[in-house]
């Protein structure tokens, strides 16, 4: 059973330190470009997803306490770093940021006002918005939204 916990706290260990750089990436190359107000923490928290979180914990928990071919693991475990490493990439992170977070043309109806445009990011109380007619980006506060 310690065996088994162990590579459980391995793989969080692991896992968090590749989410760690992934979510770096995407605050260089994607947050402080378009300017979103938003503090790293936060982003950290806000974005986490439990279940792709424990898949990884576990498979790299398993790699690295049970299997016995330590070129193998160290191999996966590169390849897995290199990747996640790859979004401080400024061109790369911001794709990767795209996809996790921007939602294109999309209409919003806010107070008596609608708007048409891009989704950058939707946080805990404001949307970052970017308006085709005004040609800037735009605050949303979440609470007047209809």
């Amino acid at each position: 059973m310690s065996k088994f916990f162990q590579a459980f706290l391995t793989g969080i260990f692991f896992t968090f330190i590749l989410d760690f750089f992934l979510f770096l990436g995407i605050q260089q190359n994607y947050i402080k470009l378009y300017e979103i107000d938003l503090y790293y923490n936060i982003l950290f928290a806000d974005n986490q997803n439990i279940y792709i979180y424990s898949i990884f914990s576990i498979t790299i928990g398993y790699l690295v306490i049970y299997l016995n071919k330590k070129i193998v693991t160290l191999s996966i475990l590169g390849v897995m770093f290199f990747l996640i490493s790859l979004t401080l990439i400024e061109d790369i992170g911001n794709s990767v940021a795209k996809m996790m977070f921007m939602k294109e043309n999309t209409t919003i109806k806010w107070k008596k006002y609608t708007y048409t445009g891009d989704i950058y990011y939707e946080g805990r109380k404001n949307i970052t918005f970017y308006d085709y007619k005004l040609k800037k980006f735009i605050l949303l506060d979440k609470r007047y939204l209809k």
